[in-house]
């Protein structure tokens, strides 16, 4: 089921599979709201996802207002991957699109933390629950500022309340 894009919802738009794969066990949270998030394509690389974004999510963003967007993208351990990918965002989208990511990549998360979906579970488990069990691992706390931001924006239309 797609999203209804005249409503609050988010779009994640993963680099490659092993991205997605975190993002659907992030969808599979029993308290994610129907109809508020899904997930996109692969980009196939962190430079085709920032082509993509900007060929074909800004004017969509500029559409639908109530549209709000995350890049997974590995960080590859390149501390200026998050600038880098920043400079993409038109500045009118900044309060809209999120920029997240494993550190070096995803393959990395499961010998600590087990498979994508249960990774993707529980990073959704602390985005509700506004925790950092999963956040905190090291090669996911510089996400940081960027899960604050997504948090206060998107936390209170994304899940039920219990």
């Amino acid at each position: 089921m797609s999203v209804n894009k005249y409503q609050r919802h988010v779009l994640l738009l993963p680099e490659d599979d092993a991205n997605r794969q975190l993002a659907i066990g992030f969808l599979l949270d029993p308290l994610l709201v129907d109809r508020r998030i899904d997930v996109l394509e692969v980009a196939g690389g962190w430079t085709n996802l920032l082509d993509h974004f900007r060929s074909d999510h800004v004017a969509e963003m500029n559409r639908y207002p109530e549209r709000h967007m995350v890049l997974l993208l590995d960080f590859d351990e390149r501390q200026d991957r998050l600038d880098t990918a920043k400079a993409a965002i038109a500045d009118h989208l900044v309060d809209r699109v999120f920029v997240l990511g494993v550190w070096s990549e995803p393959e990395d998360l499961r010998p600590d933390l087990g498979s994508y979906e249960t990774i993707g579970q529980n990073l959704a488990k602390d985005c509700r629950e506004d925790t950092n069990t999963t956040w905190d691992h090291p090669l996911l706390r510089h996400n940081g500022g960027e899960l604050d931001r997504l948090r206060e924006r998107v936390r209170p239309f994304l899940f039920r309340q219990i």
